[in-house]
């Protein structure tokens, strides 16, 4: 009897291996991940650690390799959600801001001066509006894993400081190509210009173009602005949040352990890699505006209340952009912000 019950457990058991090897096996050699800024800056090093996270604790199973600087998509940022639902990239981590122009709802996060702090952002994507988020990417091919950052958008210029929004007027300004940020910066009596970093950065020692806004610790610090802009106002105009996520079916085609693997590596990735664009800008420690003090720039940061004259000059894009991004998401958010104050 002991032998019979030794015997059915071993064919048991090599059933059970057999069937993850059968799984394993048919996994793929490589998954591709799209990442549209390079390896060095706190956004593509934390899909570097999710990518290593995984290899390491699937034992090599899934071998996630990092494209970055959009090589994936040919430089076109905003294709990217494209080719992630087609299965070209298997994995992204994308910012809702290259998203935005093809889900709507994203543009929630492009809303001019919404979102006053982290903690009013935190609310959001942790809470229902998250959910629903992910359940509008879900619905679409794409399962969205953690939430990552690349945090406020600053501005920073080379004419002057940035006090009041009267100070905007006639500023040469390059932003991202969405709408929003354009409608943005025309109602705060700035000239949009869309342009390419590369192309940015010759036209602020030309002198062509007078500013620019970016997150400080993801972007700012990292391309040394201070060798172009002397000016930099602290104002919490956009926040930038990153998804991590993952094709559906790709998803599908990984074992229930392997899935929970991801879901772990991802969360652990995204939240360091959240920490880290954080660090440095909230009270007391506020080392990284130190730092662009140090290297000569005039750091300006505006009160809730100066703040308040912004946001009320751009009244007339957030009115528009409501019912693009969806009444209902915006009042849910609106809600989630005061409960967190």
């Amino acid at each position: 009897m002991l032998k019979r019950r030794l015997t059915i457990f071993m064919l048991l058991s090599f059933s059970l291996i057999f069937a993850f090897t059968a799984t394993a096996a048919d996994y793929k050699k490589e998954y591709k991940m799209s990442v549209v800024v390079g390896p060095k800056l706190p956004w593509g090093a934390g899909a570097t650690k999710f990518a290593d996270l995984v290899r390491e604790r699937t034992d090599g199973r899934i071998n996630i390799k990092v494209y970055t600087s959009s090589s994936l998509m040919a430089g076109k940022q905003t294709n990217e959600f494209l080719i992630h639902r087609q299965g070209v990239a298997d994995f992204c981590f994308a910012s809702t801001i290259n998203w935005s122009t093809t889900i709507k709802p994203l543009n929630l996060f492009n809303l001019p001066f919404f979102f006053p702090d982290y903690k009013a952002l935190d609310a959001v994507t942790q809470g229902e509006v998250g959910d629903e988020i992910a359940n509008l990417l879900s619905a679409k091919g794409v399962t969205l894993l953690a939430w990552g950052e690349n945090g406020f958008r600053e501005i920073t210029n080379s004419k002057r400081a940035i006090t009041k929004p009267a100070d905007l007027e006639g500023l040469k300004i390059r932003v991202v190509g969405t709408p929003v940020f354009i409608e943005t910066m025309r109602a705060l009596g700035a000239n949009p210009v869309n342009m390419n970093w590369g192309d940015a950065q010759v036209a602020f020692q030309q002198g062509v173009v007078d500013g620019q806004e970016n997150p400080v610790v993801a972007i700012e610090i990292p391309v040394k602005i201070w060798q172009f802009h002397q000016y930099a106002t602290i104002w919490r105009y956009v926040i930038d949040p990153l998804m991590l996520t993952v094709n559906n079916k790709v998803m599908a085609s990984f074992s229930p352990a392997d899935q929970a693997i991801i879901k772990q590596a991802a969360n652990e990735a995204a939240d360091e890699q959240r920490m880290i664009v954080r660090k440095g800008l909230i009270a007391p420690d506020l080392s990284a505006l130190e730092l662009l003090r140090s290297k000569g720039m005039e750091v300006t940061v505006l009160s809730p209340e100066v703040r308040d004259q912004f946001k009320a000059k751009t009244t007339s894009v957030y009115t528009k952009w409501i019912d693009v991004i969806g009444a209902d998401l915006v009042k849910k958010s609106e809600k989630a912000i005061a409960a967190s104050r």
